[in-house]
Protein backbone atom coordinates (compact mmCIF):
# COMPACT_ATOMS: atom_id res chain seq x y z
CA UNK A 1 0.00 0.00 0.00
CA UNK A 2 1.50 3.36 -1.02
CA UNK A 3 1.24 6.15 2.34
CA UNK A 4 0.02 8.61 1.60
CA UNK A 5 -2.48 7.42 -0.78
CA UNK A 6 -1.32 8.53 -4.26
CA UNK A 7 -4.40 10.72 -5.63
CA UNK A 8 -5.62 9.18 -9.25
CA UNK A 9 -8.35 11.14 -11.11
CA UNK A 10 -10.57 8.57 -13.73
CA UNK A 11 -12.27 9.78 -15.92
CA UNK A 12 -14.24 8.09 -18.54
CA UNK A 13 -13.82 9.46 -22.42
CA UNK A 14 -16.82 8.75 -25.28
CA UNK A 15 -14.77 8.17 -28.67
CA UNK A 16 -17.70 6.98 -30.28
CA UNK A 17 -19.29 3.72 -31.50
CA UNK A 18 -20.36 2.74 -28.34
CA UNK A 19 -16.49 2.86 -27.37
CA UNK A 20 -15.44 4.30 -24.26
CA UNK A 21 -12.12 5.35 -23.46
CA UNK A 22 -10.95 5.24 -19.31
CA UNK A 23 -8.31 7.94 -18.39
CA UNK A 24 -6.29 7.98 -15.29
CA UNK A 25 -4.65 10.86 -14.73
CA UNK A 26 -2.15 11.76 -11.35
CA UNK A 27 -1.72 15.35 -10.64
CA UNK A 28 1.48 16.58 -9.51
CA UNK A 29 1.81 15.41 -5.62
CA UNK A 30 5.17 17.12 -4.78
CA UNK A 31 3.62 18.23 -1.69
CA UNK A 32 3.24 14.60 -0.35
CA UNK A 33 6.41 13.53 -1.00
CA UNK A 34 8.17 11.36 -0.19
CA UNK A 35 5.69 8.29 -0.48
CA UNK A 36 6.14 5.06 0.91
CA UNK A 37 5.72 1.34 -0.01
CA UNK A 38 5.58 -1.85 2.11
CA UNK A 39 7.34 0.79 4.56
CA UNK A 40 10.06 1.85 2.51
CA UNK A 41 10.38 5.15 0.77
CA UNK A 42 11.33 5.23 -2.97
CA UNK A 43 12.79 7.91 -5.32
CA UNK A 44 12.68 7.70 -9.48
CA UNK A 45 15.67 8.58 -11.09
CA UNK A 46 15.35 8.55 -14.83
CA UNK A 47 13.75 5.33 -15.97
CA UNK A 48 14.42 3.36 -12.55
CA UNK A 49 12.63 3.49 -9.44
CA UNK A 50 15.40 2.93 -6.45
CA UNK A 51 15.11 3.17 -2.56
CA UNK A 52 15.43 6.57 -1.02
CA UNK A 53 18.10 6.62 1.64
CA UNK A 54 17.66 7.59 5.35
CA UNK A 55 19.10 10.74 5.10
CA UNK A 56 17.10 12.26 2.25
CA UNK A 57 13.99 10.56 3.08
CA UNK A 58 14.43 12.72 6.73
CA UNK A 59 14.95 16.02 5.08
CA UNK A 60 12.07 15.64 2.28
CA UNK A 61 10.05 14.89 5.22
CA UNK A 62 11.24 18.14 7.69
CA UNK A 63 10.60 19.68 4.00
CA UNK A 64 6.85 18.40 3.98
CA UNK A 65 6.12 19.32 6.98
CA UNK A 66 7.76 22.77 6.96
CA UNK A 67 5.57 23.92 4.17
CA UNK A 68 2.09 22.48 5.47
CA UNK A 69 2.76 24.33 9.39
CA UNK A 70 4.87 26.99 8.62
CA UNK A 71 4.98 29.36 11.49
CA UNK A 72 4.43 32.41 9.09
CA UNK A 73 1.10 30.77 7.92
CA UNK A 74 -0.19 30.35 11.19
CA UNK A 75 -3.30 33.14 12.22
CA UNK A 76 -1.94 36.02 13.85
CA UNK A 77 -2.46 36.10 17.73
CA UNK A 78 -5.35 38.70 18.59
CA UNK A 79 -4.20 41.08 15.63
CA UNK A 80 -6.39 42.63 13.74
CA UNK A 81 -6.34 45.07 10.49
CA UNK A 82 -6.11 48.70 12.71
CA UNK A 83 -2.89 46.69 14.46
CA UNK A 84 -0.89 46.88 11.13
CA UNK A 85 1.23 50.11 9.69
CA UNK A 86 -1.08 50.59 7.01
CA UNK A 87 0.90 53.05 5.84
CA UNK A 88 3.72 50.82 5.40
CA UNK A 89 1.44 48.39 3.48
CA UNK A 90 0.41 51.09 1.22
CA UNK A 91 4.14 51.87 0.05
CA UNK A 92 4.46 48.02 -0.52
CA UNK A 93 1.82 48.11 -2.62
CA UNK A 94 3.19 51.57 -4.18
CA UNK A 95 6.59 49.67 -5.26
CA UNK A 96 5.14 46.21 -6.26
CA UNK A 97 3.27 48.25 -8.73
CA UNK A 98 6.24 50.44 -9.70
CA UNK A 99 8.25 47.52 -9.96
CA UNK A 100 5.46 45.46 -11.94
CA UNK A 101 5.12 43.44 -9.18
CA UNK A 102 1.57 43.81 -8.81
CA UNK A 103 -0.97 44.56 -10.65
CA UNK A 104 -1.59 48.46 -11.24
CA UNK A 105 -5.30 48.01 -10.22
CA UNK A 106 -4.57 46.45 -6.89
CA UNK A 107 -7.17 47.41 -4.62
CA UNK A 108 -5.69 50.29 -2.20
CA UNK A 109 -8.27 48.03 0.43
CA UNK A 110 -5.64 46.98 3.30
CA UNK A 111 -7.57 43.79 3.50
CA UNK A 112 -7.29 43.11 -0.31
CA UNK A 113 -3.73 44.25 -0.02
CA UNK A 114 -2.89 41.26 2.03
CA UNK A 115 -4.66 38.67 0.40
CA UNK A 116 -3.08 39.87 -2.81
CA UNK A 117 0.37 39.01 -0.82
CA UNK A 118 -1.04 35.68 1.10
CA UNK A 119 -1.15 37.81 4.34
CA UNK A 120 -4.05 36.62 5.00
CA UNK A 121 -5.64 33.20 4.88
CA UNK A 122 -9.49 32.73 5.10
CA UNK A 123 -9.62 36.59 6.01
CA UNK A 124 -7.42 35.28 9.20
CA UNK A 125 -4.34 37.79 9.32
CA UNK A 126 -1.19 35.61 9.25
CA UNK A 127 1.92 35.95 11.32
CA UNK A 128 3.92 36.66 8.80
CA UNK A 129 1.91 39.88 7.97
CA UNK A 130 2.52 41.32 11.96
CA UNK A 131 5.80 40.23 11.51
CA UNK A 132 6.23 42.79 8.21
CA UNK A 133 3.26 45.30 8.95
CA UNK A 134 3.09 44.53 12.89
CA UNK A 135 3.02 47.66 15.39
CA UNK A 136 2.34 45.85 18.89
CA UNK A 137 4.55 42.98 19.75
CA UNK A 138 4.53 42.37 23.56
CA UNK A 139 3.82 39.88 25.06
CA UNK A 140 2.95 37.41 21.88
CA UNK A 141 6.00 38.36 19.22
CA UNK A 142 9.13 39.26 21.19
CA UNK A 143 11.06 37.32 18.02
CA UNK A 144 10.50 41.11 16.33
CA UNK A 145 13.84 42.36 18.12
CA UNK A 146 16.36 44.52 16.61
CA UNK A 147 19.85 44.63 18.29
CA UNK A 148 22.50 47.35 17.52
CA UNK A 149 26.16 47.73 19.50
CA UNK A 150 28.77 49.57 19.09
CA UNK A 151 32.10 47.64 20.60
CA UNK A 152 35.27 48.99 21.26
CA UNK A 153 38.14 46.35 20.40
CA UNK A 154 37.41 43.77 18.52
CA UNK A 155 35.54 41.03 20.57
CA UNK A 156 32.03 41.24 22.30
CA UNK A 157 33.53 42.15 25.39
CA UNK A 158 34.77 44.79 25.04
CA UNK A 159 33.06 48.54 26.32
CA UNK A 160 30.07 49.52 24.71
CA UNK A 161 30.05 52.81 23.11
CA UNK A 162 26.53 52.58 21.61
CA UNK A 163 23.76 49.92 22.66
CA UNK A 164 20.06 50.07 21.01
CA UNK A 165 17.18 47.14 21.37
CA UNK A 166 14.24 47.69 20.07
CA UNK A 167 10.46 45.77 18.74
CA UNK A 168 9.80 46.58 15.03
CA UNK A 169 8.13 44.79 12.07
CA UNK A 170 10.59 44.00 9.57
CA UNK A 171 10.71 46.45 7.06
CA UNK A 172 11.29 49.11 9.57
CA UNK A 173 13.70 46.70 11.05
CA UNK A 174 15.76 47.27 8.26
CA UNK A 175 15.35 51.18 7.70
CA UNK A 176 16.28 51.24 11.48
CA UNK A 177 19.71 49.75 10.85
CA UNK A 178 21.14 51.26 7.99
CA UNK A 179 20.10 54.76 9.97
CA UNK A 180 22.17 53.57 12.46
CA UNK A 181 25.05 51.87 10.23
CA UNK A 182 25.08 55.53 8.44
CA UNK A 183 24.96 57.40 11.96
CA UNK A 184 27.80 55.08 13.48
CA UNK A 185 30.48 54.27 10.64
CA UNK A 186 33.01 56.93 9.97
CA UNK A 187 33.73 58.47 6.81
CA UNK A 188 36.89 57.85 5.36
CA UNK A 189 38.51 60.27 2.89
CA UNK A 190 40.36 59.27 -0.69
CA UNK A 191 41.41 60.00 -3.82
CA UNK A 192 40.41 57.25 -6.31
CA UNK A 193 42.94 57.01 -9.32
CA UNK A 194 43.07 59.39 -11.80
CA UNK A 195 40.93 61.83 -9.67
CA UNK A 196 41.15 65.10 -8.40
CA UNK A 197 38.46 65.08 -6.34
CA UNK A 198 38.16 63.51 -2.11
CA UNK A 199 35.57 60.88 -2.19
CA UNK A 200 34.08 60.14 1.49
CA UNK A 201 32.95 56.72 1.94
CA UNK A 202 32.07 53.89 4.48
CA UNK A 203 34.61 51.44 5.17
CA UNK A 204 32.30 48.75 3.67
CA UNK A 205 30.19 48.92 0.46
CA UNK A 206 26.16 50.27 1.49
CA UNK A 207 24.57 47.97 -0.83
CA UNK A 208 26.29 44.75 0.44
CA UNK A 209 25.33 46.27 4.03
CA UNK A 210 21.93 46.65 2.75
CA UNK A 211 21.80 42.84 1.39
CA UNK A 212 22.84 41.05 4.17
CA UNK A 213 20.79 43.06 6.92
CA UNK A 214 18.05 42.09 4.98
CA UNK A 215 18.80 38.35 4.46
CA UNK A 216 19.05 38.74 7.89
CA UNK A 217 15.65 39.62 8.28
CA UNK A 218 13.79 37.55 6.02
CA UNK A 219 15.22 34.32 6.76
CA UNK A 220 15.52 34.17 10.67
CA UNK A 221 13.43 31.61 12.51
CA UNK A 222 10.27 33.33 13.07
CA UNK A 223 8.79 30.56 14.82
CA UNK A 224 11.45 31.13 17.58
CA UNK A 225 10.49 33.40 20.27
CA UNK A 226 13.69 34.21 21.34
CA UNK A 227 14.56 34.88 17.98
CA UNK A 228 16.44 38.19 16.89
CA UNK A 229 18.61 40.17 14.30
CA UNK A 230 21.45 42.08 15.95
CA UNK A 231 24.43 44.03 13.98
CA UNK A 232 27.66 44.33 15.83
CA UNK A 233 30.34 46.96 15.43
CA UNK A 234 33.59 46.37 16.38
CA UNK A 235 36.60 48.09 15.29
CA UNK A 236 37.95 45.53 12.87
CA UNK A 237 34.43 43.72 11.40
CA UNK A 238 31.12 44.62 11.46
CA UNK A 239 29.03 41.21 11.97
CA UNK A 240 24.94 40.84 10.77
CA UNK A 241 23.71 37.80 13.04
CA UNK A 242 19.94 36.32 13.14
CA UNK A 243 18.95 33.41 15.32
CA UNK A 244 18.00 30.22 12.94
CA UNK A 245 20.18 28.11 10.78
CA UNK A 246 20.56 28.30 7.12
CA UNK A 247 17.18 27.15 4.61
CA UNK A 248 17.41 23.66 4.38
CA UNK A 249 19.35 21.67 3.05
CA UNK A 250 22.28 24.94 2.67
CA UNK A 251 25.53 24.88 4.35
CA UNK A 252 27.35 28.59 4.87
CA UNK A 253 30.14 27.63 2.54
CA UNK A 254 27.74 27.02 -0.72
CA UNK A 255 26.56 31.13 0.20
CA UNK A 256 30.07 32.09 -1.48
CA UNK A 257 29.40 30.11 -4.53
CA UNK A 258 26.47 29.73 -6.82
CA UNK A 259 23.59 28.04 -4.64
CA UNK A 260 19.69 28.04 -5.20
CA UNK A 261 17.31 30.31 -3.54
CA UNK A 262 15.63 28.65 -0.37
CA UNK A 263 13.86 31.15 1.54
CA UNK A 264 12.81 29.98 5.35
CA UNK A 265 9.92 32.28 5.10
CA UNK A 266 8.56 32.26 1.58
CA UNK A 267 5.65 35.07 2.29
CA UNK A 268 7.58 37.20 4.02
CA UNK A 269 10.88 36.85 1.41
CA UNK A 270 7.87 37.50 -0.76
CA UNK A 271 6.75 41.05 0.36
CA UNK A 272 10.27 42.37 -0.28
CA UNK A 273 10.74 40.83 -3.54
CA UNK A 274 7.43 42.61 -4.75
CA UNK A 275 9.38 45.83 -3.20
CA UNK A 276 12.57 45.56 -5.47
CA UNK A 277 14.38 45.02 -2.31
CA UNK A 278 15.31 41.34 -3.48
CA UNK A 279 15.36 38.98 -6.10
CA UNK A 280 14.64 35.22 -5.88
CA UNK A 281 17.20 33.83 -7.31
CA UNK A 282 20.14 33.08 -4.22
CA UNK A 283 22.57 35.48 -5.98
CA UNK A 284 22.82 37.92 -3.39
CA UNK A 285 25.62 36.61 -1.23
CA UNK A 286 27.76 36.36 -4.75
CA UNK A 287 26.74 40.07 -4.99
CA UNK A 288 27.95 41.12 -1.46
CA UNK A 289 31.80 39.49 -2.21
CA UNK A 290 32.04 41.34 -5.52
CA UNK A 291 30.63 44.36 -3.85
CA UNK A 292 33.50 43.94 -0.88
CA UNK A 293 36.37 43.05 -3.83
CA UNK A 294 35.28 45.81 -5.74
CA UNK A 295 35.65 47.91 -2.65
CA UNK A 296 38.75 47.14 -1.98
CA UNK A 297 38.17 45.20 1.01
CA UNK A 298 38.45 41.32 2.03
CA UNK A 299 35.30 39.25 1.03
CA UNK A 300 33.04 38.48 3.82
CA UNK A 301 32.73 35.14 5.65
CA UNK A 302 29.83 33.29 6.91
CA UNK A 303 29.28 31.27 9.67
CA UNK A 304 26.41 28.89 11.55
CA UNK A 305 26.98 28.22 15.06
CA UNK A 306 24.61 27.02 17.92
CA UNK A 307 21.88 27.85 15.40
CA UNK A 308 22.79 31.29 14.90
CA UNK A 309 23.55 32.81 11.31
CA UNK A 310 26.45 35.08 11.10
CA UNK A 311 27.91 37.18 8.54
CA UNK A 312 31.12 39.19 9.52
CA UNK A 313 32.41 42.26 6.63
CA UNK A 314 36.06 42.74 7.52
CA UNK A 315 37.35 46.48 7.67
CA UNK A 316 38.49 48.73 9.69
CA UNK A 317 35.92 50.96 11.02
CA UNK A 318 38.50 53.16 12.58
CA UNK A 319 38.18 56.95 11.42
CA UNK A 320 41.09 58.42 9.44
CA UNK A 321 42.83 54.71 10.31
CA UNK A 322 43.20 55.87 13.73
CA UNK A 323 44.87 53.29 15.49
CA UNK A 324 42.38 51.42 18.78
CA UNK A 325 41.88 54.13 21.56
CA UNK A 326 42.55 51.85 24.60
CA UNK A 327 40.06 51.34 27.36
CA UNK A 328 40.34 52.25 30.74
CA UNK A 329 41.00 49.17 32.11
CA UNK A 330 44.39 48.84 29.44
CA UNK A 331 46.03 52.02 30.09
CA UNK A 332 45.49 52.45 34.29
CA UNK A 333 46.10 55.45 35.70
CA UNK A 334 48.49 56.14 33.43
CA UNK A 335 47.29 59.37 31.54
CA UNK A 336 46.91 59.34 28.02
CA UNK A 337 47.26 62.38 25.70
CA UNK A 338 43.95 62.74 22.95
CA UNK A 339 45.27 63.48 19.21
CA UNK A 340 43.83 67.22 19.63
CA UNK A 341 46.77 67.26 22.77
CA UNK A 342 49.65 65.70 20.56
CA UNK A 343 48.79 67.88 17.93
CA UNK A 344 48.90 71.20 19.78
CA UNK A 345 52.07 69.86 21.77
CA UNK A 346 53.66 69.28 18.03
CA UNK A 347 52.46 72.86 16.67
CA UNK A 348 54.16 74.77 20.07
CA UNK A 349 56.88 73.00 19.36
CA UNK A 350 57.89 73.46 16.07
CA UNK A 351 56.81 77.34 16.92
CA UNK A 352 59.95 77.47 19.39
CA UNK A 353 62.18 75.89 17.12
CA UNK A 354 61.67 78.11 14.32
CA UNK A 355 61.89 81.35 16.80
CA UNK A 356 58.09 82.16 16.09
CA UNK A 357 56.23 84.38 18.94
CA UNK A 358 52.93 84.37 20.18
CA UNK A 359 50.89 87.43 19.10
CA UNK A 360 50.55 89.61 22.48
CA UNK A 361 47.24 90.53 23.83
CA UNK A 362 45.52 93.49 23.01
CA UNK A 363 44.24 94.24 26.47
Amino acid sequence: MVSPPARVEIDRIDVGDGRTVIALEAPSAREFVPFIFEGKPYKRVGSTTTVMAQDEYARLMLDRNHSRHRWENQPAVGVRLKDLDNEEILRTRASAIEHRRLSAGTSMDIGDILDRLGLRIDGQITQAAQMLYGTKFLPNYPQALLKLGRFRGTKITGDILDNKQEHMHAFAMVREAIAWLDRILPLAGRFPKGSIFREDRQPVPPEALREIIINAVIHRDLSDPSSYVAIAVFDDHIEVRSVGDLPFGLRAEQLSVDHPSKPRNPHVAGAFHRTGAIEVWGRGTNRVIDECRAWGIEAPTFKVDMGVTTMSFHAEILPDGTKPVPSLSQVGPKPVLSTDQVQVLEIATKQKSYGIKPVPSRS
